[in-house]
């Protein structure tokens, strides 16, 4: 098995701008309402956006837990915050983060956009830089973070613990899969 990419800091400062930032998906709550997940999430792509550092948004997530695409809510926040719909693009079909790695690819190839940051939690950052790239995207990234920690913030990190093993032996293994089907014996 590969050796999974190194995941270098990411400072803001050194590229001046991007094509697009990817904002992966937060859950919805069960009466539609954004988690503060997403609210961070999308606040920090605004920002990105509204600062010039990146030039158009792509929001990722299907229907998990909700019947709306988080993607969808991700979109009808940003546009309320003053993004213009004709800048962004949805992606509303992933369930997870590699699917919203793999679903983007297309977009980001279509559209021509190669300069991308992928915005999530700081939390989940690593692993997400881990999938983009070892899937072929070429990504920097920017961790949105709570004001606060919180024992939600923790109960988090310790996911990412678990998660991230468990994605690298995934994505190895779709990447093997790839290979074979690529290889004439």
């Amino acid at each position: 098995m590969m050796l999974p990419v190194p995941v270098e800091p990411f400072h803001l400062a050194r590229i001046n701008t991007f094509d697009v930032a990817v904002v992966l998906g937060a859950m919805l709550r069960a009466d539609g309402s954004p988690s503060p997940a997403m609210l961070r999430r999308v606040d920090l792509a605004v920002a990105l956006f509204e600062g010039g550092r990146a030039a158009h948004l792509l929001m990722t997530g299907g229907p998990v837990g909700h019947p709306t695409p988080e993607a969808r809510a991700m979109l009808d926040l940003a546009v309320a915050a003053g993004v213009p719909a004709e800048r962004m693009a949805v992606e509303e079909a992933s369930r997870n983060t590699i699917q919203n790695a793999r679903l983007s690819r297309p977009i980001l190839a279509e559209r021509g956009w190669s300069r991308v940051v992928v915005v999530t939690d700081s939390f989940h950052l690593p692993r997400a830089l881990y999938v983009f790239r070892r899937l072929g995207i070429a990504a920097a990234g920017s961790g949105a973070r709570p004001d606060h920690a919180t024992a939600s913030r923790c109960a988090a990190w310790a996911r990412e613990v678990v998660a991230l093993p468990w994605t690298v032996l995934r994505v190895e293994a779709m990447v093997l899969r790839h290979r074979l089907r690529s290889c004439p014996l």
